[in-house]
């Protein structure tokens, strides 16, 4: 998609499960590095949009999205990941950002901490290269194009320039506008631990190659330590752009890190699994209708259903959803059948998912069961749009 971002056009992808009409889960927003585009995530956005809406930007300059003259600043670019934010009616996303982009993501963290649910900051630091290192950047582009670069960049970003994943990152690089580049290099030249120090409370992993020369472990450590209850993942034999030529550990820290936030297995992470499908004020009415002969099957479905089987990852909420929906309508389990069609809007499931699942239950399990679901389904969706 393309989209008018107060002075420049932003490009972004928007890729996920269905989304339902009461999504509480903050997005996941990606951030790449100076010199590439949304594509250096690939990987990583794959596995991540098979449980999270996870929304990518080509940085002002960088990718599809239109270049500006002069100077960018950290404050800027941040601006405008909050800019895209808004115009897709996010208000709070977990916020992933490589090397620029981290540095962007804490500045988003400082300047507005009520919209960052939590930081992934890969290969990247506080404050960079001695501005002079950046300057020179600066004046060769303009200069020259980006091509002049590639041979200063490309043994700092890959350990095997060999690799097709590395050919890529070179022609990203080649396609990147000189302004754009310039631009970011400008705020990555004045970019200032200070502006940071103190301000950064949310959760946070920190992720590093083990042979980043660009912002090394030494960097990663000292970002690690000036953010309270940070973590960090150093990835062996990876050097500043690891998200292509080491993908699968890359994606294993970053999805770990997710995992530490979901509600874990249990009676406390089942109940906010099954407050989110079913919603609050349906489990608040359960828990204060419950009586010493239901008390304890009460415990027992928030633990091990909700906690237990609706807590394991190989499914999405959505998919959890629609099969609730086809074995209750199949077996003719009426009253949870209409739970679960309430619950809809926090599942995502669409009335046409709906009706095909009916379908395929007349099919397999008979059209007198298809027919009462179906009516008590239409009563309950003329209700909620009525």
């Amino acid at each position: 998609m393309f989209l008018h971002l107060a002075d420049f056009v932003a490009h972004a992808l928007d890729e996920g499960p269905p989304r339902p009409a009461e999504d509480s889960e903050p997005p996941v927003l990606m951030l790449h590095s100076i010199g590439t585009s949304l594509h250096v995530f690939d990987p990583q956005a794959t596995a991540l949009a098979r449980h999270h809406r996870v929304i990518r930007m080509d940085l002002r300059g960088h990718g599809l999205s239109s270049a500006t003259t002069g100077d960018y600043s950290m404050s800027l670019l941040a601006r405008d990941a909050l800019a895209l934010l808004d115009a897709l009616g996010v208000r709070t996303a977990h916020v992933v950002g490589l090397s620029i982009g981290g540095r962007v993501a804490l500045q988003m963290a400082a300047e507005a901490p009520e919209r960052v649910a939590s930081l992934v900051l890969m290969d990247t630091a506080a404050e960079f290269a001695p501005p002079e290192v950046w300057q020179q950047r600066i004046e060769t582009v303009l200069a020259q194009g980006t091509a002049a670069l590639a041979e200063v960049v490309m043994p700092r970003w890959v350990v095997d320039a060999s690799l097709a994943s590395s050919r890529g990152l070179r022609r990203m690089l080649l396609a990147t506008d000189p302004l754009g580049y310039a631009g970011a290099a400008a705020a990555l030249r004045d970019a200032r631990a200070t502006e940071l120090a103190g301000r950064i409370a949310c959760p946070a992993s920190v992720i590093v190659g083990e042979r980043d020369i660009a912002t090394p472990p030494a960097l990663a450590e000292a970002l690690r330590d000036m953010i309270p209850g940070a973590t960090l993942t150093v990835i062996p034999e990876a050097a500043h752009l690891p998200t292509l030529e080491r993908a699968e550990p890359v994606t294993a820290a970053l999805l770990g890190h997710f995992a530490a936030l979901a509600p874990q297995p249990g009676a406390e992470g089942g109940l906010a699994i099954r407050k989110a499908v079913l919603g609050e004020a349906h489990v608040a009415r359960a828990q204060a209708a419950a009586t010493p002969l239901d008390a304890a099957f009460q415990e027992w479905i928030t633990a091990n259903v909700w906690g237990g089987v609706w807590a394991r990852p190989g499914l999405t909420k959505h998919q959890r959803s629609l099969l609730c929906l086809g074995m209750m309508a199949a077996l003719g389990r009426h009253e949870e059948f209409e739970l679960h069609v309430r619950a809809t809007r926090r599942t995502g499931v669409t009335a046409d998912e709906l009706a095909e699942i009916l379908l395929q239950v007349g099919a397999y399990a008979g059209v007198p069961a298809a027919n009462s679901a179906l009516k008590i389904a239409r009563r309950i969706l003329s209700e909620e749009a009525g």
